[in-house]
């Protein structure tokens, strides 16, 4: 009886330990993180009671997982490693025991990884991969896998990381492990967005987050909102990176993630400094920093350290900003961060070049260079050769300072090709931030008067600018191939690689013996890590030593010599020159700089020339809001003194080289808000450029495409918005439109004067009925309004007379490759005074011609009146008589306006006048002479 008894006692305290355990792992999974520790604890010591060491195993095991969910990662490693002590010492383990031990070494590897300790976690996953493969446990084979692969991306290696997640992705598949693919799709994005490969990072998180809400997994959703906040904050789109933040921060408050929150307040905080809301940002630093530290993110400490450390520098107070990067270099070198390890020597060093000491800064910003070399950071590497660039230019160190700035743009041209299929406002926002390094680098490079690379470089920019507001810009030949590295600046590239492998080979090994813990290295490997520290030590100590090496000072001197040969891509040159030899014309580059204006000029007998005019950017930028002011209020007087103004920068230099060219047009590429201003509208004090000059506006599209133009015949699609009035909004701006009266006037003259011109107006006019016809015909006219703005291509449209609208991005699917001219007479930009960078201009014209047109004519604004009318009347006339090219035809028609007398270029024409209903009073003779009414017409494209 008292057998019985006691085995009815043991078993009931078997049932009681069996209901503790399941009972707190319920309140685990509820978030009730006391109630379930202090019920497993009493299931643990029921099972050690009875001496069950499965039990003790499992009770472990779930009190590590409580400490884990709480980010309390030292606790949940001890229990962890109790829970792997008990399941060693059963003595005959099944199959099933043996999945738990796999199970076991991830999840102490995955803690050992959050408490920084690498080696030790690559360890434990290594022990558990062969065992989930013996006992075929494919669902944590592919976690392991996971696993392995995330460790290696702390550790910098990236592309070792991607092969473990590509072997995990087929698995979590094929078991239908749901919550374990929407990880590894997380986790490859992760990889590509660390890559600089925005594109593809975006596609793997997008993959992942309907699954996670899907199967209800709160912490993963989570994840993948923080990460898409990082690649929007990446991409400059700060108010959407805030939305997917803010969307995170509350579910792992919920959940009870501290070291999610802790992430999420510190990428906010990223976002509000870059958006110069520094105190918002320091409080939310300071807010993740002491969570950081309690779950024992190094890593992360390190980070937020930085983060802190960079508002102080940016507010001026150098040795607070030192102090705190040098706290958190000390932490990344200790854990072997050695990504993070370079941003703060970036930074370190940017505060000592704020200090004037320059040279101290070259040195840091070199060991940053390596580390982001060895790790294969390009973007950061390309931030870094930028800054290396601009201290060698502040210091007078011209020609190494283009050699950093050119290797920092071929580095961002191919980061800007791996984003190309970005959404336009994403891209726009991305490339924002390295249009400097750009201009620097032609500023350079015109001082050295090293004209013809500079050139090369302003190509690049005009195809940067495009794609940044338009994104799928392929650009062309010439400048597919990057900026051109001259044979003696590729010699010191090369020399600079060599110096640096030594250096990355060091950090290399450094880095594996830092992942050991301090506890478990030998005396052997200590003495190795001081021995490396001192070797890395003398190979970063002078970056002057590389610079003043006989090998860099011989390549400096041929660089001088080759420099002066101008020996870049001479046979497309000789192509240009070609072109515009036989169109008597000029090519023409402005580049806006902070304290000058450099005119970059080509004509058919020299290289490109430079004339620099001493004027600063506010002050040329202030006249052309000026200017284009007065064009636009017919009353001014203000006109002219303006337009001589101008010309006295942008022309009156050039004018012997026009003159020695004898040319007739001017190729014009505008920088910036030159692209608000007709250059032909400026005036020389006796007369109009245009009366002398014909003026073509080119885009990216038309660099390779400058061949004069064959007219063939006449044919017409036009359509009016003529009557009716429609309100919408875009983005934030309100639009409100009456109908043309001049428009329809102006199309029926265009039935008279081209016969077969085919007409649409009002509800007729629309983009179903308009589009299918438009490459039937040579010439497409749309009389109607159209608004082009800075920002999105989205927000800028065409109104189609039914009140239909065609976005900037929308032209982009049309077909226009019979087409010869677009012709837009009614468009507008700088609407309520808000001038850009000309983006918008410069796009109109390219996705016309990108479509197939040759050329579009588009108005800057909106003239009314019926100067249109004339303005068209007279254009189409010249055309109709010709042979004559678009921008003739368009000059004859202006310096008819201008001059009010007969601007036929034939005898069938007519005098110019006003065709109105009403009578006006008129007082002077011809009240159309004023720019207004002439000058807002632009060719663009091939108008030759």
């Amino acid at each position: 009886m008292a057998s019985q008894a006691w085995g009815q006692a043991v078993s009931s305290q078997k049932r009681d330990a069996a209901q503790l355990l399941a009972q707190g792992i319920e309140l685990r999974q509820q978030r009730q993180f006391q109630a379930a520790l202090k019920t497993l604890q009493k299931a643990l010591i029921l099972y050690q009671t009875q001496k069950d060491p499965r039990g003790q195993r499992n009770s472990w095991y779930a009190i590590g997982d409580v400490y884990y969910y709480q980010s309390q990662y030292l606790q949940a490693l001890k229990s962890y490693q109790e829970s792997f002590a008990t399941q060693q010492a059963i003595l005959a383990p099944n199959p099933a025991d043996l999945k738990t031990q796999a199970v076991l070494l991830n999840d102490l590897g995955l803690v050992s990884n959050r408490l920084d300790q690498k080696r030790r976690a690559l360890e434990f996953y290594n022990q558990a991969l062969p065992i989930t493969k013996a006992v075929k446990d494919r669902n944590s084979e592919a976690a392991t896998l996971n696993n392995i692969g995330s460790v290696y991306a702390d550790l910098g290696q990236k592309q070792r990381a991607l092969a473990f997640y590509n072997q995990a992705l087929p698995i979590t598949k094929a078991v239908k492990d749901r919550d374990s693919e929407a990880a590894t799709f997380n986790n490859i994005g992760r990889i590509y967005a660390d890559l600089g490969q925005k594109q593809k990072a975006l596609k793997f998180y997008d993959r992942a987050l309907p699954i996670l809400k899907e199967i209800g997994n709160r912490s993963g959703e989570a994840t993948i909102l923080n990460n898409l906040g990082g690649i929007y904050a990446d991409l400059g789109q700060k108010q959407k990176a805030l939305k997917f933040y803010d969307r995170a921060l509350p579910i792992l408050k919920e959940i009870g993630n501290r070291n999610g929150e802790a992430i999420t307040l510190n990428n906010m905080g990223g976002v509000y400094n870059d958006l110069d809301q520094r105190q918002k940002a320091l409080d939310l630093y300071n807010q993740a920093l002491p969570i950081r530290r309690e779950v024992g993110d190094r890593s992360g400490e390190a980070a937020t350290l930085n983060n802190i450390g960079s508002i102080y520098d940016d507010l001026g107070q150098r040795q607070k900003a030192l102090d705190l990067y040098n706290q958190a270099l000390l932490l990344q070198k200790e854990i072997g961060d050695r990504s993070g390890e370079a941003t703060t020597l970036n930074n370190i060093g940017s505060v000592y070049d704020d200090l004037g000491q320059q040279q101290r800064a070259l040195d840091l910003y070199n060991q940053a260079l390596s580390i982001r070399r060895e790790v294969g950071d390009r973007g950061g590497e390309a931030g870094t050769l930028n800054n290396i660039g601009v201290l060698l230019s502040a210091q007078n160190q011209s020609e190494l300072a283009i050699i950093f700035y050119k290797q920092s743009v071929n580095i961002k041209e191919s980061l800007r090709d791996e984003i190309r299929s970005l959404s336009s406002e994403l891209q726009q926002s991305y490339t924002q931030t390295i249009a400097s390094t750009y201009r620097d680098l032609a500023n350079l490079l015109l001082q050295q008067d090293r004209v013809l690379e500079a050139q090369q470089v302003l190509d690049l920019l005009k195809v940067q600018e495009l794609d940044d507001y338009l994104s799928q810009v392929r650009g062309n030949t010439k400048t597919s191939k990057g900026v051109t590295v001259l044979k003696p600046e590729l010699a010191i590239l090369n020399q600079l690689s060599e110096s640096q492998e030594n250096v990355i080979q060091l950090g290399q090994e450094l880095t594996k013996l830092r992942h050991i813990s301090q506890d478990d290295r030998t005396q052997t490997q200590q003495k190795r890590i001081d021995q490396l520290v001192k070797l890395q030590q003398n190979l970063n100590q002078d970056f002057n030593q590389f610079i003043a090496s006989p090998a860099v000072q011989t390549a400096l001197g041929q660089l001088s010599r080759t420099a002066q040969r101008q020996s870049v891509d001479l046979a497309d040159l000789d192509a240009l020159r070609d072109n515009l030899k036989q169109l008597n014309a000029v090519l023409l580059y402005p580049l806006i700089l902070e304290d000058r204006l450099e005119l970059v000029i080509t004509t058919p007998n020299s290289a490109p020339i430079r004339r620099t005019v001493s004027v600063s950017r506010q002050e040329l930028n202030q006249t052309i809001v000026a200017f284009r002011r007065a064009l636009q209020d017919r009353r001014s007087s203000d006109v002219k003194p303006l337009a001589q103004k101008l010309y006295s920068w942008l022309v009156q230099p050039i004018e012997a080289d026009l003159k020695q060219a004898n040319a007739e047009t001017i190729i014009y590429a505008p920088d910036g808000q030159l692209r608000y201003i007709p250059l032909p509208a400026l005036h020389d004090g006796d007369q109009w450029l245009v009366q002398r000059l014909r003026v073509n506006n080119i885009t990216a599209k038309s660099f390779s495409n400058l061949n004069p133009q064959t007219q063939g015949p006449l044919s017409i699609l036009a359509g009016a918005f003529v009557s009716g009035q429609y309100s919408f909004q875009v983005g934030a701006e309100q639009f409100a439109f009456s109908g043309l009266p001049f428009a329809g006037k102006e199309v029926s003259q265009l039935v008279t004067t081209i016969p077969g011109t085919t007409r649409l107006l009002d509800q007729d006019f629309s983009v179903a009925k308009f589009q299918p016809r438009m490459n039937e015909h040579s010439i497409v006219h749309l009389a109607t309004h159209a608004a082009f703005v800075p920002g999105q291509p989205e927000d800028s449209f065409i109104l189609f007379g039914n009140g239909d609208r065609a976005t900037l991005r929308d032209i982009g699917s049309w077909s226009l490759f019979n087409v010869d001219l677009v012709v837009l007479s009614a468009c507008e930009t700088g609407l309520g005074g808000k001038f850009g960078n000309g983006e918008e201009v410069l796009g109109l014209g390219y996705q016309f011609q990108n479509r197939g047109a040759k050329a579009t004519l588009a108005s800057l604004w909106q003239v009314d009146d019926g100067g249109t009318q004339m303005l068209m009347s007279a254009f189409y006339g010249n055309l109709k008589a010709g042979p004559v090219s678009k921008a003739e035809a368009l000059r004859q028609a202006q310096i008819a306006m201008i001059t009010g007398r007969d601007s036929s270029m034939s005898d069938q024409r007519g005098s110019i006048k006003v065709v109105d209903d009403q009578p006006r009073k008129q007082k002077q003779k011809n009240n159309l002479s004023h720019p207004y009414y002439w000058a807002p017409f632009i060719l663009i494209g091939n108008g030759l």
